[in-house]
């Protein structure tokens, strides 16, 4: 048979992307079909880009507001919500602009609609003004991300209900919000309103923050939050909710009721698989949407792949890339010369920062590992006190007799750059993977890089 395209992808975020890319450097014929105007996907669009650049300028208004340069003048800064919102538009302009450059440049198709399968073999692409187009692939690609969570009895189209895509389309500042939902988009979002200034209710339904991180890093989050005035309610679950002109009320099992001007539900995501025929071809979705593949990310047509967030976990964009270039030389060459890292970096952008890579305390104690623990506190770093981010420390777990570093926990301004260091050196092999090289390495001074050989020499420390 005489294929169209060698391979299709489907969906132009990270993990397409990079399928596409290395697909295109490898010979390939490649199409990308992308159902929104532009490409970029919801990364771009409504989700990392857009949010991580709210928490940016919400940043430089706390630095702003905290610098004794400013204090005439910085307590009358009140900027309105959709005025921030509204310095994302150009960073997202610059990352569409350059992934169509890289598009062009690597000779990839771009097609424009809704992707749904006709067949195993060929897909019906639907665009917008009606009209439609076949065409055929040995191979397919599904990296079509996710979307929030909706139960079915929330009313999304009430005014005062939003989810983390409409959060970003605010018409005006609220005065109080409830975020339902604790995890990483619920802890950021919190993170952003209350330094702005807003009253917020961050409901938990579990009875810690983020449970998949290291204790002492939450304990930190929580304090921090508290600090800045958000009330953090453990172990809750939400019954019903009620809206109305002047507020909407969650009603949660316990009997409490938190009013606020909008609630943001922010817990759990489904897969983008709907509308696209996968189940008529015998592809399997799970209950959350997510499509189900093996180890090689392909699904239960050997010759369709899929990766990202349509599948579940982690949903990072750094680790739907990497998961795209690896797609890319299975396909390719039937097999890639390189693994995915099995130590994802989980990068969480409350301010401040969250950053971790290996075991946790609680997990190495439950193993019954022989750790010892290095810490750097940033209050004592020189450059955290030039720039007056002193609030974080950063945290090295490594073996007792080996030295081996186990794990990394990093909680401060610039966390998500930090941890990239210790990544480092955790990936090598044998006696190079010691927290001796940060004892023994020369750092710029004054640097925040300069936290590693505080924190191995107290680590160090503790051994004598």
């Amino acid at each position: 048979m005489t294929y169209d395209y060698d391979v299709v992808v489907i969906g132009s975020g990270p993990g397409g992307e990079g399928a596409a890319m290395n697909l295109s450097k490898a010979g390939k014929r490649v199409a990308m079909v992308e159902r929104s105007a532009q490409v970029g996907g919801s990364c771009t669009h409504s989700g990392t880009i857009p949010s991580k650049m709210l928490r940016h300028s919400v940043q430089l208004i706390n630095d702003y507001r905290h610098n004794p340069l400013f204090a005439r003048t910085s307590q009358q800064f009140r900027p309105e919500y959709p005025d921030l919102l509204k310095a994302a538009g150009q960073v997202i302009q610059q990352q569409v602009a350059t992934r169509y450059r890289y598009y062009d440049r690597n000779r990839v198709t771009l097609l424009q609609g809704q992707a749904e399968f006709e067949s195993a073999e060929q897909l019906c692409i639907r665009k917008t003004d009606g009209s439609s187009t076949q065409v055929s692939a040995k191979n397919f690609v599904i990296a079509t991300g996710s979307r929030p969570y909706h139960p079915p009895d929330m009313d999304f189209s009430d005014v005062r209900i939003h989810d983390s895509d409409s959060i970003l389309s605010l018409r005006k500042t609220p005065s109080s919000i409830c975020i339902y939902g604790a995890g990483v988009i619920g802890c950021e979002y919190a993170s952003i309103f209350s330094h702005l200034g807003l009253k917020v209710d961050l409901i938990n339904t579990r009875d810690r923050l983020m449970s998949f991180l290291d204790d002492e890093i939450t304990d930190a989050l929580s304090y921090h939050l508290s600090n800045e005035g958000a009330t953090v309610r453990n172990n809750e679950e939400y019954d019903r909710v009620e809206s109305s002109a002047e507020a909407v009320i969650l009603h949660l099992k316990s009997g409490k009721q938190i009013r606020a001007d909008i609630l943001l539900w922010a817990n759990g995501r489904s897969g983008n698989s709907a509308d696209m025929g996968l189940s008529a071809i015998g592809v399997e979705i799970n209950p959350r949407q997510q499509i189900v593949v093996n180890e090689n990310f392909q699904t239960a047509l050997a010759h369709i792949y899929a990766l990202g967030d349509v599948i579940g976990p982690p949903g990072l964009a750094s680790a739907s890339y990497d998961q795209g270039r690896f797609v890319g030389a299975m396909i390719a060459n039937g097999k890639s010369d390189w693994h995915l890292v099995q130590d994802v970096p989980t990068g969480i952008y409350t301010l401040p920062e969250i950053s971790s890579i290996g075991r946790s305390e609680r997990e190495l104690t439950e193993a019954c590992v022989p750790y010892e623990v290095g810490r750097a506190k940033f209050s004592s770093i020189a450059r955290a006190q030039i720039t007056g981010h002193t609030v974080g420390m950063l945290k090295i777990l490594f073996h007792r007799e080996t030295l081996e570093i186990l794990g990394i926990h990093c909680f401060g301004e610039q966390a998500s750059e930090i941890i990239h260091i210790g990544q480092a050196i955790m990936s090598q092999s044998g006696s190079a993977n010691s927290i001796r090289y940060f004892a023994e390495t020369t750092f710029n001074y004054p640097t925040m890089a300069e936290a590693w050989r505080t924190a191995a020499l107290n680590g160090l420390n503790r051994l004598s």
